[in-house]
Protein backbone atom coordinates (compact mmCIF):
# COMPACT_ATOMS: atom_id res chain seq x y z
CA UNK A 1 0.00 0.00 0.00
CA UNK A 2 2.84 2.34 0.58
CA UNK A 3 4.66 2.06 -2.88
CA UNK A 4 1.24 2.70 -4.35
CA UNK A 5 0.77 5.69 -2.53
CA UNK A 6 4.16 7.05 -3.41
CA UNK A 7 3.70 6.52 -7.12
CA UNK A 8 0.09 8.56 -6.86
CA UNK A 9 2.11 11.27 -5.33
CA UNK A 10 4.93 11.76 -7.82
CA UNK A 11 1.95 11.96 -10.27
CA UNK A 12 0.13 14.76 -8.98
CA UNK A 13 3.90 17.00 -8.57
CA UNK A 14 4.34 16.24 -12.51
CA UNK A 15 1.17 17.49 -13.32
CA UNK A 16 1.16 20.47 -11.03
CA UNK A 17 4.77 21.28 -12.70
CA UNK A 18 2.75 21.30 -16.18
CA UNK A 19 0.20 23.52 -15.06
CA UNK A 20 2.58 25.86 -13.50
CA UNK A 21 4.83 26.08 -16.60
CA UNK A 22 1.51 26.52 -19.41
CA UNK A 23 0.34 29.16 -16.54
CA UNK A 24 3.44 31.18 -16.99
CA UNK A 25 3.57 30.88 -20.49
CA UNK A 26 0.01 32.17 -20.65
CA UNK A 27 1.17 34.29 -18.69
CA UNK A 28 4.03 36.17 -20.56
CA UNK A 29 2.25 35.89 -23.78
CA UNK A 30 -0.73 38.16 -22.89
CA UNK A 31 1.53 40.56 -20.53
CA UNK A 32 3.27 40.90 -24.27
CA UNK A 33 0.69 41.14 -26.55
CA UNK A 34 -0.93 44.08 -23.50
CA UNK A 35 2.53 45.80 -24.17
CA UNK A 36 2.51 45.83 -27.79
CA UNK A 37 -0.63 47.22 -28.10
CA UNK A 38 0.28 50.59 -27.32
CA UNK A 39 -1.16 50.68 -23.78
CA UNK A 40 2.08 49.57 -21.78
CA UNK A 41 4.03 52.27 -20.16
CA UNK A 42 7.28 51.09 -22.14
CA UNK A 43 5.41 52.34 -25.58
CA UNK A 44 4.20 55.47 -23.62
CA UNK A 45 7.85 56.25 -22.84
CA UNK A 46 9.09 55.78 -26.45
CA UNK A 47 6.34 57.92 -27.75
CA UNK A 48 7.18 60.90 -26.00
CA UNK A 49 10.80 60.48 -26.65
CA UNK A 50 9.75 59.99 -30.03
CA UNK A 51 7.70 63.14 -30.11
CA UNK A 52 10.69 65.38 -28.27
CA UNK A 53 13.59 64.38 -30.99
CA UNK A 54 11.16 64.65 -33.88
CA UNK A 55 13.22 66.57 -37.20
CA UNK A 56 11.62 68.96 -39.24
CA UNK A 57 13.03 69.55 -42.46
CA UNK A 58 13.61 73.05 -42.61
CA UNK A 59 12.24 75.02 -45.87
CA UNK A 60 15.71 77.53 -45.73
CA UNK A 61 18.30 75.21 -45.22
CA UNK A 62 21.62 76.47 -46.88
CA UNK A 63 24.64 74.71 -46.95
CA UNK A 64 27.14 77.33 -47.90
CA UNK A 65 30.03 77.76 -45.50
CA UNK A 66 30.44 81.16 -43.75
CA UNK A 67 33.65 80.98 -42.28
CA UNK A 68 34.19 84.89 -43.18
CA UNK A 69 30.62 86.21 -41.76
CA UNK A 70 29.77 87.73 -38.57
CA UNK A 71 26.09 86.64 -38.52
CA UNK A 72 25.42 84.28 -35.85
CA UNK A 73 23.95 80.52 -36.85
CA UNK A 74 20.59 81.33 -36.49
CA UNK A 75 21.15 84.10 -39.20
CA UNK A 76 22.37 81.14 -41.54
CA UNK A 77 18.59 79.62 -42.56
CA UNK A 78 17.57 83.55 -43.31
CA UNK A 79 20.45 83.75 -46.21
CA UNK A 80 19.35 84.09 -49.80
CA UNK A 81 20.90 81.40 -51.98
CA UNK A 82 22.96 83.01 -54.93
CA UNK A 83 21.67 81.58 -58.59
CA UNK A 84 23.15 81.79 -61.55
CA UNK A 85 22.51 82.41 -65.02
CA UNK A 86 23.68 80.09 -68.12
CA UNK A 87 26.24 82.21 -70.06
CA UNK A 88 26.25 83.02 -73.39
CA UNK A 89 26.58 80.47 -76.40
CA UNK A 90 29.81 81.75 -77.65
CA UNK A 91 31.33 80.30 -74.39
CA UNK A 92 30.74 76.85 -74.55
CA UNK A 93 34.52 75.91 -75.05
CA UNK A 94 35.89 78.69 -72.01
CA UNK A 95 37.77 77.49 -69.29
CA UNK A 96 38.36 79.08 -66.29
CA UNK A 97 41.84 80.59 -66.12
CA UNK A 98 42.50 79.10 -69.52
CA UNK A 99 41.18 82.21 -71.67
CA UNK A 100 43.24 81.53 -75.22
CA UNK A 101 42.66 84.92 -75.96
CA UNK A 102 43.89 86.19 -72.98
CA UNK A 103 46.76 83.43 -73.13
CA UNK A 104 48.07 85.62 -76.20
CA UNK A 105 49.14 88.32 -74.34
CA UNK A 106 51.36 86.63 -72.68
CA UNK A 107 55.32 85.91 -73.26
CA UNK A 108 55.73 83.13 -75.61
CA UNK A 109 59.28 82.29 -74.08
CA UNK A 110 59.31 79.01 -71.83
CA UNK A 111 55.44 78.45 -73.39
CA UNK A 112 54.39 80.61 -70.37
CA UNK A 113 51.42 82.26 -72.61
CA UNK A 114 50.12 78.40 -72.38
CA UNK A 115 50.30 78.13 -68.54
CA UNK A 116 47.14 79.04 -66.07
CA UNK A 117 46.63 82.87 -66.05
CA UNK A 118 43.40 83.64 -64.32
CA UNK A 119 41.59 86.94 -64.39
CA UNK A 120 41.13 89.58 -62.50
CA UNK A 121 38.24 89.85 -60.41
CA UNK A 122 36.40 92.88 -62.88
CA UNK A 123 37.16 90.20 -65.74
CA UNK A 124 35.46 87.57 -63.96
CA UNK A 125 32.57 85.75 -65.38
CA UNK A 126 29.91 85.00 -62.67
CA UNK A 127 27.51 82.74 -65.26
CA UNK A 128 27.72 79.49 -65.51
CA UNK A 129 29.11 77.74 -68.76
CA UNK A 130 26.84 76.18 -70.94
CA UNK A 131 26.84 73.04 -72.62
CA UNK A 132 27.47 72.29 -76.15
CA UNK A 133 24.21 71.85 -77.96
CA UNK A 134 22.82 68.27 -77.68
CA UNK A 135 25.20 67.66 -75.00
CA UNK A 136 24.44 63.94 -73.45
CA UNK A 137 25.88 62.31 -70.30
CA UNK A 138 29.28 60.91 -71.41
CA UNK A 139 29.50 57.41 -71.84
CA UNK A 140 30.83 55.27 -68.43
CA UNK A 141 33.92 53.84 -68.48
CA UNK A 142 35.21 51.60 -70.05
CA UNK A 143 33.10 52.60 -73.20
CA UNK A 144 34.51 56.40 -72.47
CA UNK A 145 37.68 54.89 -73.60
CA UNK A 146 36.89 53.94 -76.98
CA UNK A 147 34.26 56.35 -77.92
CA UNK A 148 32.59 60.11 -77.01
CA UNK A 149 29.42 61.56 -78.00
CA UNK A 150 30.46 63.80 -81.18
CA UNK A 151 27.68 66.35 -79.32
CA UNK A 152 29.79 66.77 -76.44
CA UNK A 153 32.98 67.95 -78.50
CA UNK A 154 31.32 68.79 -81.88
CA UNK A 155 34.76 69.70 -84.05
CA UNK A 156 35.58 67.33 -86.47
CA UNK A 157 39.03 69.18 -87.52
CA UNK A 158 41.22 66.05 -86.01
CA UNK A 159 39.55 63.60 -87.66
CA UNK A 160 40.56 64.86 -90.67
CA UNK A 161 44.08 66.40 -90.13
CA UNK A 162 45.13 63.32 -88.22
CA UNK A 163 43.46 60.77 -90.70
CA UNK A 164 46.73 59.03 -91.51
CA UNK A 165 48.03 58.48 -87.88
CA UNK A 166 44.32 56.69 -87.43
CA UNK A 167 44.23 58.64 -83.62
CA UNK A 168 40.09 59.37 -83.83
CA UNK A 169 37.49 58.55 -86.34
CA UNK A 170 34.01 60.00 -86.18
CA UNK A 171 31.82 57.81 -87.26
CA UNK A 172 27.29 58.14 -86.77
CA UNK A 173 27.38 60.35 -83.41
CA UNK A 174 29.91 59.40 -82.38
CA UNK A 175 34.40 59.76 -82.25
CA UNK A 176 36.03 57.08 -81.85
CA UNK A 177 39.52 56.15 -80.70
CA UNK A 178 40.95 52.86 -82.49
CA UNK A 179 43.81 53.19 -80.27
CA UNK A 180 46.49 54.02 -83.21
CA UNK A 181 48.30 57.15 -83.45
CA UNK A 182 52.28 57.87 -84.77
CA UNK A 183 53.89 56.35 -82.31
CA UNK A 184 51.19 53.37 -82.26
CA UNK A 185 50.77 52.24 -85.52
CA UNK A 186 50.24 48.47 -84.53
CA UNK A 187 47.72 49.67 -81.46
CA UNK A 188 48.20 51.10 -77.83
CA UNK A 189 47.72 47.77 -76.74
CA UNK A 190 50.63 46.27 -78.61
CA UNK A 191 52.95 49.37 -77.13
CA UNK A 192 51.82 48.69 -73.90
CA UNK A 193 53.26 45.26 -74.28
CA UNK A 194 56.18 46.82 -75.44
CA UNK A 195 56.79 49.41 -72.59
CA UNK A 196 55.71 46.14 -69.97
CA UNK A 197 58.54 44.12 -71.55
CA UNK A 198 61.06 46.51 -69.52
CA UNK A 199 58.97 47.71 -66.98
CA UNK A 200 57.17 45.55 -64.11
CA UNK A 201 53.76 47.16 -64.85
CA UNK A 202 51.75 43.44 -64.86
CA UNK A 203 53.20 42.83 -60.83
CA UNK A 204 51.70 46.32 -59.75
CA UNK A 205 55.45 47.82 -59.26
CA UNK A 206 53.66 50.80 -61.23
CA UNK A 207 50.66 52.21 -60.36
CA UNK A 208 50.85 55.92 -60.91
CA UNK A 209 51.43 57.25 -64.26
CA UNK A 210 51.99 60.65 -65.49
CA UNK A 211 51.28 61.31 -69.24
CA UNK A 212 51.76 64.20 -71.03
CA UNK A 213 49.55 64.97 -74.20
CA UNK A 214 47.69 66.51 -76.43
CA UNK A 215 43.87 66.47 -74.16
CA UNK A 216 42.47 63.33 -75.90
CA UNK A 217 41.94 61.81 -72.28
CA UNK A 218 39.57 64.86 -71.07
CA UNK A 219 36.09 63.96 -72.38
CA UNK A 220 37.17 60.02 -72.49
CA UNK A 221 36.95 59.60 -68.30
CA UNK A 222 40.58 59.45 -67.30
CA UNK A 223 41.99 61.75 -64.60
CA UNK A 224 43.17 64.59 -66.53
CA UNK A 225 44.09 68.20 -66.00
CA UNK A 226 45.00 71.10 -68.37
CA UNK A 227 48.79 72.68 -68.27
CA UNK A 228 51.96 72.69 -69.88
CA UNK A 229 55.50 71.93 -68.96
CA UNK A 230 56.83 75.72 -68.83
CA UNK A 231 58.09 77.68 -66.45
CA UNK A 232 56.11 76.71 -63.42
CA UNK A 233 56.29 73.47 -61.55
CA UNK A 234 54.15 70.72 -62.08
CA UNK A 235 51.22 70.45 -59.43
CA UNK A 236 52.34 67.51 -57.99
CA UNK A 237 53.90 66.65 -54.77
CA UNK A 238 57.39 64.89 -55.01
CA UNK A 239 57.91 61.03 -55.49
CA UNK A 240 54.67 61.16 -56.65
CA UNK A 241 54.45 59.02 -59.63
CA UNK A 242 55.92 55.59 -60.57
CA UNK A 243 56.21 56.25 -64.33
CA UNK A 244 56.54 59.50 -66.24
CA UNK A 245 55.62 59.15 -70.57
CA UNK A 246 55.88 61.52 -73.33
CA UNK A 247 55.01 60.07 -76.50
CA UNK A 248 56.10 62.78 -79.35
CA UNK A 249 54.87 65.31 -77.01
CA UNK A 250 57.12 68.36 -77.94
CA UNK A 251 58.69 69.64 -74.36
CA UNK A 252 62.45 70.19 -75.32
CA UNK A 253 63.84 68.23 -72.98
CA UNK A 254 67.63 69.73 -73.54
CA UNK A 255 67.05 73.14 -72.76
CA UNK A 256 67.36 75.51 -70.59
CA UNK A 257 69.93 73.19 -69.14
CA UNK A 258 68.17 70.13 -68.41
CA UNK A 259 64.82 72.21 -66.11
CA UNK A 260 62.24 69.71 -67.64
CA UNK A 261 64.11 66.59 -66.78
CA UNK A 262 64.97 68.07 -63.53
CA UNK A 263 60.90 68.54 -62.57
CA UNK A 264 60.45 65.02 -64.13
CA UNK A 265 63.02 63.47 -61.44
CA UNK A 266 61.30 65.42 -58.99
CA UNK A 267 57.94 63.57 -59.09
CA UNK A 268 59.54 60.26 -60.04
CA UNK A 269 59.71 58.06 -56.84
CA UNK A 270 62.82 56.51 -56.59
CA UNK A 271 63.09 53.44 -58.86
CA UNK A 272 60.39 55.00 -61.04
CA UNK A 273 60.73 55.13 -65.33
CA UNK A 274 60.84 57.95 -67.74
CA UNK A 275 59.88 56.68 -70.89
CA UNK A 276 60.46 58.85 -74.08
CA UNK A 277 59.21 58.02 -77.57
CA UNK A 278 59.50 59.52 -81.00
CA UNK A 279 61.89 62.46 -81.54
CA UNK A 280 64.96 62.76 -81.40
CA UNK A 281 65.21 58.31 -80.35
CA UNK A 282 66.05 56.55 -83.13
CA UNK A 283 66.78 59.87 -85.12
CA UNK A 284 69.41 58.63 -87.61
CA UNK A 285 66.39 56.38 -89.21
CA UNK A 286 63.91 58.68 -88.97
CA UNK A 287 65.01 62.01 -89.35
CA UNK A 288 63.98 62.63 -93.23
CA UNK A 289 60.79 61.44 -91.88
CA UNK A 290 60.76 64.04 -89.21
CA UNK A 291 61.72 66.72 -91.70
CA UNK A 292 64.88 67.69 -89.10
CA UNK A 293 68.59 67.64 -89.89
CA UNK A 294 70.93 65.05 -88.22
CA UNK A 295 72.58 67.75 -87.02
CA UNK A 296 69.61 68.92 -84.52
CA UNK A 297 68.49 65.72 -84.30
CA UNK A 298 71.67 64.79 -82.77
CA UNK A 299 72.26 67.43 -80.62
CA UNK A 300 69.17 66.96 -78.76
CA UNK A 301 69.40 63.15 -77.64
CA UNK A 302 73.04 64.20 -76.65
CA UNK A 303 71.67 66.97 -74.42
CA UNK A 304 68.75 64.72 -73.11
CA UNK A 305 71.69 61.59 -72.56
CA UNK A 306 73.69 64.27 -70.88
CA UNK A 307 71.31 65.25 -68.63
CA UNK A 308 69.90 61.49 -67.56
CA UNK A 309 73.80 60.68 -66.42
CA UNK A 310 73.75 63.96 -64.62
CA UNK A 311 70.52 63.05 -62.40
CA UNK A 312 71.77 59.49 -62.09
CA UNK A 313 69.36 58.23 -64.45
CA UNK A 314 69.93 54.18 -65.72
CA UNK A 315 69.41 53.86 -69.57
CA UNK A 316 67.41 50.71 -69.26
CA UNK A 317 66.46 49.91 -72.32
CA UNK A 318 66.43 51.49 -76.33
CA UNK A 319 64.53 49.74 -78.96
CA UNK A 320 63.34 51.45 -82.29
CA UNK A 321 62.00 54.49 -81.08
CA UNK A 322 61.16 53.73 -77.66
CA UNK A 323 64.24 54.74 -74.55
CA UNK A 324 63.19 53.74 -70.60
CA UNK A 325 65.71 55.54 -68.21
CA UNK A 326 65.11 54.45 -64.89
CA UNK A 327 65.69 56.63 -61.48
CA UNK A 328 68.10 55.23 -58.87
CA UNK A 329 66.73 53.95 -55.69
CA UNK A 330 69.49 55.73 -53.49
CA UNK A 331 70.60 59.22 -54.66
CA UNK A 332 73.47 58.86 -52.37
CA UNK A 333 74.86 56.32 -54.56
CA UNK A 334 75.60 58.62 -57.47
CA UNK A 335 79.13 60.08 -56.93
CA UNK A 336 79.26 63.64 -58.32
CA UNK A 337 75.78 64.01 -58.61
CA UNK A 338 76.26 67.83 -57.24
CA UNK A 339 79.93 68.22 -57.81
CA UNK A 340 80.47 66.96 -61.45
CA UNK A 341 77.35 68.39 -62.88
CA UNK A 342 76.89 72.40 -64.65
CA UNK A 343 73.86 72.24 -63.13
CA UNK A 344 72.92 72.55 -59.52
CA UNK A 345 70.48 69.30 -59.18
CA UNK A 346 67.53 70.62 -56.57
CA UNK A 347 67.08 68.99 -53.37
CA UNK A 348 64.14 66.93 -53.64
CA UNK A 349 62.04 68.15 -50.71
CA UNK A 350 58.50 67.05 -49.78
CA UNK A 351 55.47 69.25 -50.41
CA UNK A 352 55.12 71.65 -52.82
CA UNK A 353 54.07 74.87 -54.14
CA UNK A 354 51.68 76.24 -57.06
CA UNK A 355 53.24 78.69 -58.53
CA UNK A 356 56.26 78.09 -58.01
CA UNK A 357 59.09 78.96 -61.24
CA UNK A 358 60.57 76.18 -62.08
CA UNK A 359 65.00 76.88 -61.18
CA UNK A 360 68.02 75.52 -61.97
CA UNK A 361 69.37 76.24 -58.22
CA UNK A 362 68.24 75.01 -54.92
CA UNK A 363 66.15 78.19 -53.58
CA UNK A 364 64.91 76.33 -50.15
CA UNK A 365 62.69 73.97 -48.32
CA UNK A 366 59.66 73.61 -50.19
CA UNK A 367 55.92 74.37 -48.22
CA UNK A 368 52.74 72.20 -48.48
CA UNK A 369 50.60 73.49 -49.29
CA UNK A 370 46.67 72.65 -51.49
CA UNK A 371 46.51 73.56 -54.38
CA UNK A 372 43.74 73.98 -56.93
CA UNK A 373 44.14 72.54 -61.05
CA UNK A 374 42.12 74.15 -63.60
CA UNK A 375 40.50 70.97 -64.76
CA UNK A 376 37.93 71.36 -68.02
CA UNK A 377 34.47 69.79 -67.46
CA UNK A 378 30.76 71.51 -68.27
CA UNK A 379 28.99 73.70 -65.96
CA UNK A 380 25.43 73.20 -66.99
CA UNK A 381 23.35 75.74 -66.13
CA UNK A 382 19.83 77.77 -67.20
CA UNK A 383 17.68 76.42 -69.66
CA UNK A 384 20.70 74.51 -71.49
CA UNK A 385 20.62 71.53 -68.76
CA UNK A 386 17.02 70.85 -69.74
CA UNK A 387 18.11 70.52 -73.33
CA UNK A 388 21.20 68.46 -72.13
CA UNK A 389 19.30 65.95 -70.38
CA UNK A 390 16.78 65.30 -73.07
Amino acid sequence: MAIKSSSGEGRTRSSLTIIIVVGLCCFFYVLGAWQRSGFGKGDSIALQVTQQTECTISPNLNFETHHGGSGSLSDIGDSEVKTFEACHDHYTDYTPCQDQKRAMTFPRENMIYRERHCPPDKEKLYCLVPAPEGYVAPFPWPKSRDYVAYANVPYKSLTVEKAVQNWVQYEGNVFRFPGGGTQFPQGADKYIDQLASVIPIANGTVRTALDTGCGFALERGVPAVIGVLGSIKLPYPSRAFDMAHCSRCLIPWGANDGIYMMEVDRVLRPGGYWVLSGPPINWKSNYQAWQRTKEDLSEEQRKIEEIAKLLCWEKVSEKGEIAIWRKRINAESCPGRQDETPINVKKIVGGMRWNIKLVDHEDGPLVPEKILVAVKQYWVGGNKSKKAKE
